[in-house]
């Protein structure tokens, strides 16, 4: 995709994405108010039978995206606020650097493997001394490994056994495996889970990281689905724009348990 987008086709996709919306605001308030999640589908949709695993024919989406960390596991920020107090730092000093020139800083070069760990730590410390803070990049590191959620890995096999279900994660080459595992125990965990996602998109592997939309498009194209019907999660609202901007359902997830009651009303099917 890329390039010049066509103004009939936005038009589609803005339509679409309200409707998608607006299905979706209809069956949170009907759990809200004790009813069924489930939207009535018109005699045309009856018509069209099921989709795969019987997902039902008035679902919004019928694909999912997700972020892993911060989404699937803990969110690093919570390590990174602990790191800080621990110092006597202020907090999210640490994701006000990584912030500053997102495009090019080193936290971004690190997350397309353009620098190694080493050659990060050094940089990232720069950064940190501009501000005036003595902040150690190795430690920035080890915050991030998260453990998972129990709530969202049971969520995600209920998808995988139904939909396709992707990955979309921005992560270094530190740590075990793509999760960035703190030791090979929760590493085998991670790979464990990891093993659900039809497609997973590492930046430190294809060279592309969040909020590229083409890292985005990339994963529709290796998962073989459509944006307009996908929904998306991720933790950061700034990676959720270039989804929506495609056509996705985009859910931030600050609340998991609230972020799964969103994706449930897309879907058309309890997660857990």
């Amino acid at each position: 995709m890329g390039g010049v987008v066509r103004v009939g086709r936005l038009d589609r996709i803005a339509r679409q994405t309200r409707a998608r919306r607006l299905t979706a605001r209809i069956a949170c308030r009907a759990v809200s108010e004790g009813q069924s999640s489930a939207v009535e589908p018109s005699a045309a949709e009856l018509s069209s039978g099921p989709r795969r695993g019987g997902q039902p024919a008035s679902a919004a989406v019928n694909a999912v995206l997700f972020d892993f960390g911060g989404v699937i596991t803990e969110s690093p920020f919570e390590a990174f606020n602990r790191y800080e107090d621990s110092i006597g730092v202020p907090r999210d000093t640490i994701r006000k650097i990584n912030a500053t020139n997102p495009d090019t800083n080193a936290w971004a070069r690190l997350e397309r493997s353009e620098v190694s760990v080493d050659e990060f730590a050094e940089l990232f410390e720069t950064e940190a001394a501009d501000r005036g803070y003595e902040i150690s990049g190795a430690q920035v590191l080890a915050c991030l490994s998260g453990g998972l959620r129990p709530r969202m890995v049971r969520a995600l096999e209920i998808l995988a056994a139904r939909l396709p279900v992707g990955c979309i994660t921005n992560n270094v080459r530190t740590g075990h495996g793509a999760g960035m595992a703190r030791d090979a125990s929760a590493a085998a965990a991670v790979a464990e889970v990891m093993k659900l996602f039809g497609v997973v998109i590492e930046s430190s592997v294809v060279g592309l990281r969040k909020p590229d939309p083409r890292i985005y498009e990339l994963a529709c194209d290796r998962l073989g689905i459509d944006p307009v019907r996908t929904a998306y999660l991720d933790d950061l609202g700034i990676n959720c724009k270039p989804a929506a901007a495609m056509g996705m359902a985009a859910i931030k997830v600050t609340d998991p348990d609230e972020a799964l009651r969103e994706l449930e009303a897309l879907v058309g099917f309890e997660l857990g």
